[in-house]
């Protein structure tokens, strides 16, 4: 049987109930979400949406006592991205973010940059993958008109101080958008308390939710502002020929991901609960364990996370002297069944700050379903391809 460790990309196994979910409202719902005729089908459909978003709110401390119409459902954090940085910057603005962001923030970023005229600062991090906070406050005092930040990072786990992050943000009248795509569901966060502007999240990952469904949590001055991706359907004041500003309605043209919805419901009254929160305890526990027995192979070189455990998650980037990681992570599926992620990421820049950019790393995440003896048989297997290069 496989052993996977490969969940920084997508968590696996799920949760059985959000098969069963998924499932369920195939045969029993299916209904899609305000084009009916109000048939009971149709108000189930409604309901499950409507939950959704009200235990979402809840889930990340959500405004206005986390009022439901304030998240928004994407298809991922990348298109939840795209959505909040395309509708809200216009030419001229200056936008801040970091030299450890995924390229779901760098590239509507360079694009924004080539066709709006865009300013983008990417302030430096330093080689453990920490932001520098006085870089921050200086180029907060030079006048910004947002700032991106990615929570943790994909490739080496670095988890950057939000909170004061966003209290530079919040004291320069920045608006601040977090990346929430690593720790969405493994840290605990409140969009509200830390005055986020808008908190961006995927539900495949740690909320341990099917693919294809991810969100937006926006504070309401700040939707406000923002122009909507797509215009289209929304089962709503359909009379009007252009896309209806109340919310949810501005941000959800068309059919939204149901099966995605019905999935994520389930996977997060499975996160909430305290035997899944005990999971996350453990599963820190043996990211530590890991990183302490990577060091102890000889030609192991571990990049970036630095030397707090509080400040990382349980994401280790690597590489073994002698090895292309590519090639690593085959040896290590063909004769061990291990499954992890070599290359890039997504996030070259993250790999330049890291010292590990044009190869990349080979990146080891395990999750919470993950067992000691799983990680021992990791560990042994990279120990004898260490000694097969000495």
């Amino acid at each position: 049987m496989a052993i996977y460790l490969n969940n920084a990309a997508t968590t696996w196994p799920k949760p059985p109930e959000v098969a069963e979910a998924v499932t369920a409202f195939l045969v029993e719902g299916g209904a899609n979400l305000a084009r009916g005729s109000a048939s009971k089908r149709d108000l189930g459909t409604l309901d499950l949406v409507t939950t959704c978003r009200e235990e979402l709110a809840s889930f990340f401390g959500g405004y206005e006592k986390g009022d439901p119409r304030y998240v928004t459902f994407t298809g991922n954090v990348t298109e939840a991205l795209n959505l909040v940085l395309k509708g809200f910057c216009k030419p001229g603005m200056t936008v801040l973010t970091t030299s450890m962001e995924h390229n779901a923030v760098i590239r509507p970023l360079r694009r924004l940059q080539e066709e709006r005229g865009l300013e983008v600062n990417v302030l430096p991090c330093d080689d453990e993958g920490f932001l520098r906070l006085e870089e921050l406050e200086y180029r907060l005092g030079e006048g910004a008109d947002l700032m991106v930040l990615s929570h943790a990072s994909n490739v080496c786990g670095a988890v950057q101080d939000l909170e004061e992050v966003a209290s530079l943000c919040f004291r320069n009248g920045v608006p601040l958008v977090l990346d929430a795509a690593q720790t969405g569901g493994e840290t605990p966060l409140s969009a509200s308390s830390l005055n986020l502007a808008a908190l961006c999240f995927t539900g495949h990952k740690s909320l341990l939710g099917p693919p294809g469904i991810g969100g937006v949590v926006w504070r309401p001055d700040f939707a406000r502002e923002v122009l909507p991706l797509l215009d289209g359907g929304t089962g709503s004041f359909s009379a009007e020929e252009r896309q209806p500003l109340v919310l949810p309605d501005k941000f959800e043209a068309g059919t939204p991901n149901l099966l995605g919805v019905a999935g994520l419901l389930a996977a997060l009254r499975e996160v909430r609960g305290d035997a899944m929160a005990a999971r996350r305890a453990r599963k820190k526990d043996l990211g530590e364990m890991l990183r302490q027995e990577l060091t102890r192979i000889p030609g192991c070189r571990i990049a970036g996370g630095g030397n707090d455990p509080e400040r990382r998650l349980s994401v280790v980037a690597l590489n073994v002297d002698g090895w292309d990681n590519g090639t690593l992570a085959f040896e290590l599926a063909e004769r061990w069944g291990i499954e992890t992620r070599p290359g890039l990421h997504c996030a070259p820049l993250a790999h330049r700050t890291l010292g590990t950019f044009p190869g990349g790393a080979l990146r080891l995440s395990p999750g919470v379903f993950t067992e000691e003896r799983e990680l021992r048989v990791c560990l042994e297997g990279l120990a004898t391809l260490a000694k097969e290069r000495r």
